[in-house]
């Protein structure tokens, strides 16, 4: 095995288990409300003045599976549709109170799981936190640029 392919067998086996573990959780404090769904309440309370454009750009998908997944949150009464005064023809969205609260309990759970991890992080030396995380970045953009072809 290459060490490239030893390096994605880890982070492949990282992900699965971290999947594993909180996707359970994820589940039960968001029923009725799906993964992707949640990612774009995220961006939506993220992001000021976001449309469908940038929130398929922001979750790496089509802008008809945005419009999908917008339309069912609208209809979930998790965000609302409004537009501007300069331009009445584009719709941006924001959280409602209701999509603001699962979006705040969605950030308390992120806090917990990074607790979680702390005692491993904590291992790191900083120069090994800097490689680490010089090498994440390194592979975050080379795979946005791949999903810029794709989606382009």
């Amino acid at each position: 095995m290459t060490k490239q392919a030893e390096i994605m067998t880890e982070l492949t086996d990282i992900f699965n288990k971290n999947n594993r573990l909180r996707k359970p959780l994820m589940e039960k404090a968001f029923e009725g409300l799906s993964l992707s769904e949640i990612e774009a309440l995220e961006i939506i309370g993220q992001i000021k003045q976001v449309n469908v454009t940038k929130l398929a750009r922001a979750l790496y998908m089509t802008r008809g599976a945005a419009s999908k997944i917008s339309k069912k949150l609208l209809a979930k009464g998790m965000i609302r549709d409004y537009s501007s005064a300069e331009n009445k023809k584009e719709i941006y969205f924001e959280l409602t109170p209701q999509g603001q609260a699962v979006n705040d309990q969605h950030e308390g759970l992120h806090k917990d799981f990074l607790a979680q991890d702390k005692v491993v992080f904590d291992e790191l030396s900083p120069e090994e936190f800097k490689f680490l995380e010089k090498f994440l970045k390194d592979y975050n953009s080379h795979l946005d640029r791949l999903l810029k072809e794709g989606l382009a």
